[in-house]
């Protein structure tokens, strides 16, 4: 992978003495102490993360966590009181912390792209007119912005809303137009600053399936604020959990459910849905923890599987309960078409656990948990399923 983006022990504070608030930051001090010692306030302290390019990074925490704020430094809309973020951009590692007003320029109309909560349309510019103004503002040609604008619009399904204005136009639409903006800049890194929390839930799930499938054919990097942690579980590749500015845990959904890293998190995460967020290969067995009897392995005592694997790893033949079913595996993506009798259903190691779960329910049988090149990776029975859901 590389990287995309980088924040290195970076410090952002509000007020005209940051260096008072520095020091006092370097001494140990706590965000209110240097709030009453100095009147700075200090909205994010000491933050490193790595972004890697054609990935969706969620920051999340609490208001006042710092989340917004370390998005906004990436544009330069906040200023960085100390240290590095790095955007890569046509080859080349600018420093936005440092970078000149012409190069800050060339990046922000180039390079990246923001997405506001509040839609931030202009009232007298059509739907067309607002997309193609960051094509406008760097110059591009009437011809070369109809052509783009006509194409991001398309993307969107707003082909026909060209001409009208944002007042004519539901919440959800409106946040169309700010995605179709973003995305006619040709920006490889999209800020995307909790843009979908002022739609209605409905609006908000159909908007977190439109992006996904526009980042799967786009592939762009995608710096995501949210306080929803299904929605960020649903679109994260990784979580940020930031606490009083400070990043405090940082990994995909698996990490943060099942290993969080202190008491904040563990509360951040309290009430999350482990079906929706964990997937098969976070709760299974493992290949190498599966108890064994010569070529044969037995996973799960309770329901009497055992299994035998040729030499690549593949499945030879599997029994379930009594009767020998050697042979007989499901391999489905979903409960559509389940077969009665089968020896065991096959999930892939990213699928979600509520689709292994869902099937587990609907062969009862066990689940084989399989790579890309269809060789096992581990099984899940009940007791994996049951420590998921109790998450111990």
């Amino acid at each position: 992978m590389t990287a995309a983006l980088t924040f290195r022990n970076v410090d952002i504070v509000f007020g005209n003495k940051p260096r008072a608030a520095l020091d006092l930051l370097d001494a140990g001090k706590t965000r209110d102490e240097i709030i009453a010692a100095t009147g700075q306030v200090v909205g994010v302290a000491d933050a490193s993360l790595t972004v890697e390019s054609g990935e969706i990074c969620v920051l999340m925490g609490l208001s006042g966590s710092g989340k917004s704020t370390l998005l906004r430094s990436v544009n330069r809309l906040n200023e960085t009181a100390r240290g590095d973020v790095i955007v890569t951009h046509e080859g080349r590692d600018i420093n936005v912390a440092t970078c000149d007003a012409k190069t800050l320029r060339d990046l922000r109309s180039r390079g990246v792209a923001m997405v506001f909560q509040q839609f931030a349309l202009l009232p007298w510019r059509t739907v067309r007119d607002n997309v193609g103004l960051g094509l406008e503002l760097r110059g591009a040609s009437k011809a070369e912005r109809d052509r783009i604008v006509t194409e991001k619009l398309e993307m969107v399904g707003l082909g026909q809303w060209a001409g009208k204005y944002a007042h004519e136009l539901s919440g959800g639409m409106q946040q169309r137009v700010g995605l179709a903006r973003a995305f006619a800049t040709d920006a490889d890194i999209l800020l995307m600053d909790e843009p979908f929390s002022a739609l209605d839930p409905l609006i908000r799930a159909k908007l977190q399936d439109e992006l996904l499938d526009l980042q799967a054919k786009l592939k762009k990097t995608i710096l995501f604020v949210s306080h929803d942690l299904d929605e960020a579980i649903k679109l994260g590749n990784r979580i940020v959990i930031m606490e009083g500015g400070r990043i405090v845990q940082a990994g995909t959904a698996q990490d943060i459910v099942l290993r969080p890293a202190d008491g904040y998190v563990a509360e951040f995460v309290r009430h999350m849905n482990p079906l929706e967020g964990l997937r098969a290969a976070s709760v299974m067995t493992p290949l190498a923890d599966i108890p064994r009897d010569g070529a044969v392995l037995e996973p799960c005592s309770v329901s009497k599987l055992r299994l035998t694997l040729h030499a690549d790893g593949t499945v030879a033949s599997v029994t379930h309960g009594a009767t020998a079913l050697p042979g007989t595996i499901v391999a489905a993506a979903s409960v559509n078409g389940a077969r009665q009798g089968a020896a065991a259903v096959t999930v892939r190691g990213d699928a979600p656990l509520k689709q292994a779960v869902a099937l587990r329910h609907a062969e009862n049988c066990p689940i084989l948990v399989l790579d890309d090149a269809d060789a096992l990776l581990g099984t899940i029975c009940e007791p994996e399923i049951f420590r998921a859901l109790l998450r111990v």
